[in-house]
């Protein structure tokens, strides 16, 4: 079966889709953003076939999402880290995390707390420039001409 691709859309959630749209890929990013760096620990802590882990840390190598670095001090032994571009996606994995907290009632043994104070992190929002929490409906789609485009909300 042949993945979908989102090329010809023009959408830049599209675009993000590509390259990490689907569960594995963002369970590895949320996996190394935990500190995990090796192929075997990726493995165990997500219980992942070993053909699939292989072929999603390849992919997120191929797009710069993550690098593959020989940390081999006898012989080759390789880490994987988050780039710039993986650790952006910090607030995406966050922002998951919270909605399903919130719609699914799922919560994690786990819990993020601000590292200096040890308080608990603020929900992820859309901000003005001031600021201001918006939603959906506070905002307004255009074209890369200034014109809206149709919104249902």
């Amino acid at each position: 079966m042949t993945r979908k691709r989102f090329d010809d859309l023009g959408c830049s959630v599209a675009c993000a889709l590509n390259e990490v749209g689907d569960w594995w890929s963002l369970l590895v990013i949320k996996q190394a953003m935990l500190g995990t760096r090796r192929y075997g620990d990726f493995q165990k802590s997500l219980g992942i076939a070993k053909n699939i882990l292989c072929d999603r840390l390849s992919r997120l190598v191929e797009n710069g999402v993550m690098i593959r670095v020989d940390v081999g001090e006898h012989g080759t032994r390789y880490e994987y880290r988050l780039t710039e571009k993986g650790r952006d996606l910090f607030a995406v994995v966050v922002a998951l995390r919270q909605w399903s907290e919130r719609w699914n009632g799922s919560k994690d043994s786990m819990q993020l707390v601000e590292r200096g104070n040890g308080e608990a992190i603020a929900q992820v929002a859309v901000q003005n420039t001031a600021g201001e929490a918006l939603s959906v409906r506070d905002v307004l789609f255009v074209d890369e001409n200034g014109d809206p485009l149709e919104q249902v909300g």
